[in-house]
């Protein structure tokens, strides 16, 4: 069976760090959340027009808002469509890995296409977009470089650079996910308001769970 650590056990292994090398780690976990923080807040003043033609699209698709992503922008491309189909966009998730061995199949002339890549250059994702390009259907790009090959294929651009990503290393994707996770959210709340999405609404689509049970006891 494995061992579950103790306090004890926690402890001493606590105390065999290095003081400096634990005030260091403290320093890098608050600098992260300090990071993040300004990447978000920096969002804010990128809801200019080219925002308002991506709401006002979206709001008027016939069809799904088809997000995709790879790797971690993947991940995050799952949130943000799970979050537009609970608050009344139909949205859906494509990996754009598998989108080139047969899925892109499923996107049709009716829907738009939302492709998040922090640096606009990941190829499957610039692959994907373009065979949307030659069957004419609007990409929407999610992108941190407004000059990248994503960039260039897509109708929209919205625009989710950071200065610099939070970990010590600047390499790991902290930073750039965050700020995606946050315009993907920005995104969701506005086509809230344009559809007129109450509360009422909230609850047919979340009959299950705490959530659900505490709208249906508002509802009754």
């Amino acid at each position: 069976m494995p061992v579950v650590p103790n306090r004890a056990t926690a402890q001493r292994t606590a105390d065999e760090l290095s003081r400096d090398l634990v005030a260091r780690g403290l320093q890098a976990a608050r600098t992260a959340i300090e990071t993040e923080a300004a990447a978000v807040s920096a969002l804010a003043d990128r809801l200019d027009g080219v925002f308002l033609d991506v709401l006002i699209a979206v709001a008027a698709c016939e069809g799904h808002l088809v997000v995709t992503g790879l790797g971690k922008s993947g991940l995050v491309g799952r949130k943000i469509a799970a979050t537009l189909a609970s608050t009344g966009t139909p949205a859906t998730f494509i990996h754009s890995g598998d989108a080139l061995h047969g899925d892109s199949g499923a996107v049709t002339n009716r829907d738009l296409v939302l492709a998040l890549s922090a640096s606009g250059e990941t190829a499957e994702v610039c692959a994907f977009a373009r065979m949307l390009r030659d069957r004419e259907i609007p990409v929407i790009a999610m992108t941190g470089n407004e000059a990248s090959t994503l960039a260039r294929l897509a109708t929209y651009t919205l625009d989710t650079m950071v200065l610099r990503e939070a970990d010590p290393l600047n390499l790991a994707p902290t930073a750039s996910t965050t700020a995606s996770l946050a315009m993907g959210d920005a995104l969701a709340c506005a086509l809230v308001v344009l559809r007129e999405f109450s509360h009422h609404d909230f609850a047919r689509f979340h009959p299950s769970g705490a959530l659900g049970k505490r709208l249906a006891g508002e509802d009754a």
